[in-house]
């Protein structure tokens, strides 16, 4: 036996719900050092767990469930939350799901399974030293440690409190106990319903909520002390399970499935380890298989596609003897971070389809998930399909075009590395007549192009070849190498997905109207104020889904910038980003910050409803940016949420829109203000 835990201890008579005992004073700078961790090494005992009489305890329940109140014990410290806002992984999460499990008897179907902390030993089958070190640093921490190391730990998108250090070990021990019960075959099926979640959290780092990857320890738990090896991983959390692919990068005895928002790279954890062609390496290229949505707003069908066109056939090749589903529920409608709308069906119909696999071995581990609500109905309906109950009757379902073109790009790449894949049942059908044809999105383009050319008098901006899906798209005024300010404006109008946001009807003529009234719009200003132009328009027909595709739009940027805007005569710059060219504007600020920060006078981003942009983390960097930006956001945008990113701006409007082009349009008066206030400086 390993020892006893002394954090363990102290907290098991704890009540959620009274206010957490500080530690003393550490004497702690920011993070504290590690010196100060009481080094327990774990035990390997299971943990009492409060007594449920509506928790089945029969021999003869084939589903398991685990759950342990002493997780509800990570939460935030009040003396944070003025700062740094609520953070939504709340422990309502696992205490919502328990709850709506017992009102609707599911816990009375379940075997409730014994859970204990994770040992230090197992954690070291997926982390380095320095992870379960840091991680057990927190029991020690005081209130002023917390408050000191706030910052730290928010540019790791974490928060911590003395008691971290037990729900993590409790969360992850949680889910190596029902895998093993499962692999051992005393259960055929298990819910862990534990926080924090763990997928993000990688071998040498905790970041992303997650401080210990539960599922990987778990994997590596059960390949170590049972006969079951070849085990698929499906994460459906609407982030990328960058901490889960890593571990497993060069196993081919694990298959990691990931269905995530992507947005070029962009969304959270950003960067492109979760791209199309990140596919694993060595012994286990082809083990990860990445489906990264462009957008969000993704649904039940787009869902529902890719699992039976490209996921459930890999999956039949791979054979596995277990599956694990990762299960964020951020995905699900309602949840205002990760804005797809996958219903409690949907997520019922993919628990079923899995759970034809491996002899029906399946373990759902609760990931990510921020309505409680959302969480709590998507969880049931997984039980429910887990205790034997049929998915619920979907209406006709027809995927987006983008989410289509999405699943043919990952089959495609895919197919080198998997024969059962049947790439004719999943292309697009050819137009029988064999003539070219303009999509509207093309149509759109094209119209705003020959407006900006023929009514503005503007001219085309040549790019080179390996920027030719750019071709005609990179515009400027004439006066631009004269003029003493000049405006680098940066969208994808014609992209009427991104505009549309999930309506199901538009109205072309509109839409067009609309475009032409926001282009006139920004050409009228820089003509009245006697500002240059350069329009530039990162639309493509394809989905941008390859590592590839982010690096091509942080090049034609910086290709802009090296070549054109940095050799003008004008004092200032003024960046503007609308819709998805805001990550343009970013890939720019990033890669030229020394030169940028000097001629760069106001950036400014009309967000819609996409992810905040945000800098690096260097800190000079992020100073400037935080005196030389305005974003503009719809009311509804779920950012007003989030009080630390909101601080590290230099200012935030509202606009009563909810269409992005119109969210232009209506602030284009605020925007003339603003940049007028800064160029006179």
């Amino acid at each position: 036996m390993d020892g006893v835990v002394q954090d363990k201890l102290t907290l098991n008579n704890h009540r959620p719900d009274e206010p957490m005992q500080e530690a003393g004073p550490s004497g702690a700078s920011t993070p504290p050092p590690l010196s100060t961790v009481p080094n327990g090494a774990g035990s390997s005992e299971p943990l009492a767990f409060n007594s449920d009489d509506s928790v089945s305890d029969l021999a003869t329940s084939r589903v398991g469930y685990v759950y342990e109140e002493q997780m509800l014990l990570h939460r935030q410290h009040p003396s944070t939350l003025e700062s740094h806002g609520e953070h939504p992984e709340s422990p309502d999460r696992i205490l919502k799901v328990h709850n709506i499990f017992k009102e609707n008897s599911l816990l009375k179907a379940m075997k409730r399974l014994p859970i204990r902390a994770v040992t230090e030993r197992e954690v070291l089958l997926a982390h380095a030293r320095e992870v379960w070190e840091e991680v057990q640093s927190m029991s020690g921490f005081s209130v002023e440690d917390i408050v000191n190391s706030a910052y730290y730990y928010e540019g790791k998108s974490l928060y911590v409190c003395p008691s971290t250090p037990v729900a993590a070990r409790l969360s992850c021990g949680g889910v190596i106990e029902v895998c093993l019960a499962v692999a051992r075959g005393e259960i055929d099926k298990a819910f862990a319903n534990v926080r924090p979640p763990g997928h993000h959290a990688e071998p040498d780092k905790c970041m992303g909520f997650c401080f210990f990857n539960n599922v990987g320890v778990a994997v590596r738990a059960v390949q170590q002390q049972t006969n079951i090896k070849r085990i698929m991983i499906l994460d459906w959390d609407v982030h990328h399970g960058n901490g889960t692919q890593k571990i497993f990068e060069q196993d081919a005895d694990v298959l990691y499935v990931s269905l995530h928002v992507y947005e070029n790279g962009t969304f959270y954890p950003s960067g492109t380890y979760g791209a199309m062609d990140s596919c694993g390496s060595d012994r286990g290229r082809g083990r990860s298989v990445n489906v990264p949505w462009p957008s969000a707003g993704r649904t039940d069908a787009d869902y529902l596609l890719a699992m039976q066109s490209l996921i459930m056939p890999i999956a039949h090749e791979f054979a596995p003897e277990l599956v694990i589903i990762s299960a964020g529920f951020d995905a699900a409608d309602g949840d205002t971070l990760g804005r797809c709308k996958v219903t409690p069906g949907g997520y019922a119909h993919m628990t079923h389809m899995l759970s034809g696999l491996a002899g029906g071995r399946v373990v759902v581990a609760l990931e990510g998930g921020y309505n409680v609500d959302s969480v709590a109905r998507s969880a049931l309906s997984v039980g429910r399909t887990l205790l034997g109950e049929s998915p619920p009757e979907m209406e006709p379902l027809v995927a987006s075009e983008e989410a289509s073109e999405t699943i043919f790009a990952v089959a495609k790449f895919q197919s080198q590395f998997w024969q059962n894949i049947d790439m004719r049942a999943i292309e697009p059908p050819e137009d029988e007549d064999q003539q070219v044809t303009w999509t509207i999105p093309d149509i759109l383009q094209a119209h705003r192009t020959d407006y900006m050319y023929r009514q503005l008098g503007m001219v085309e901006i040549p790019v080179t070849k390996t920027f030719e899906q750019y071709s005609a798209q990179v515009m400027c005024s004439k006066e631009i190498w004269t003029t003493p300010v000049i405006v680098l404006f940066v969208h994808e109008m014609g992209n009427i997905r991104a505009e549309l946001a999930n309506k199901m009807s538009c109205d072309i003529e509109m839409e067009s109207s609309y475009l032409q009234d926001a282009s006139k719009g920004i050409v009228n200003w820089c003509k009245t104020e006697g500002y240059g132009l350069v329009d530039v328009n990162l639309h493509v027909k394809r989905p941008l889904i390859t590592k590839a595709d982010k690096e091509s739009v942080r090049g034609v940027m910086t290709y802009i910038w090296d070549n054109y805007l940095s050799l003008t005569n004008a004092r200032s710059i003024i960046l503007v980003g609308h819709n998805q060219g805001i990550h343009g504007i970013m890939e720019l600020v990033n890669a030229r910050a020394a030169t940028v920060t000097r001629q760069v006078a106001l950036v400014a981003q009309f967000v819609g409803y996409y992810s905040l942009p945000l800098v690096s983390k260097e800190e000079q960097l992020r100073s400037w940016y935080s005196s030389h930006s305005m974003v503009f956001i719809p009311p509804d945008h779920p950012v007003r949420k989030d009080g630390k990113h909101l601080k590290r701006l230099g200012g935030v409007m509202i606009i009563e829109e909810t269409k992005p082009i119109k969210l232009l349009i209506e602030g284009l008066a605020a925007l003339r203000r603003e940049v007028k206030a800064r160029v006179k400086q």
